[in-house]
């Protein structure tokens, strides 16, 4: 229980520091904040307020990740080296992919809700 314990407290700091500094976490979580609210009247059910919020929740994780991966990489070394921009790229490209699939996931709930098909 104890691990349990520690690990929800090592979580919400990873949290709080990514918000406090970090200006792509401090956009996403507000677009997260920002969904609850919205996919309560853009989702046509349950279910699919399940799954849009579920996706800016993917987004939100994947730009921790991007995240912990660049100050990794800043942090092995600061000067400019290609593959660590190569590797920068990868998590850069990760989170658009999770923009893409939360944008697509949003307008096919948005679509189902209006009526469209």
């Amino acid at each position: 229980m104890k691990r349990i314990y520690n690990a929800t407290l090592y979580s919400i700091r990873g949290i709080r520091y990514g918000v406090m500094h970090e200006a792509a976490v401090r956009e996403e979580a507000m677009l997260l904040i920002a969904g609850l609210i919205l996919g309560l009247f853009v989702a046509p059910s349950v279910g699919w307020y399940v799954i849009i919020v579920g996706s800016l929740l993917v987004l939100l994780a994947v730009e921790f990740l991007n995240t912990a991966i660049e100050k990794l990489a800043d942090h092995v070394t600061p000067d400019h080296h290609t593959e660590i921009g190569r590797i920068k790229d990868y998590g850069s490209a990760a989170v658009f992919c999770g923009i893409c699939l939360a944008g697509f996931t949003w307008l096919a709930a948005l679509v189902v809700r209006l009526g469209l098909i």
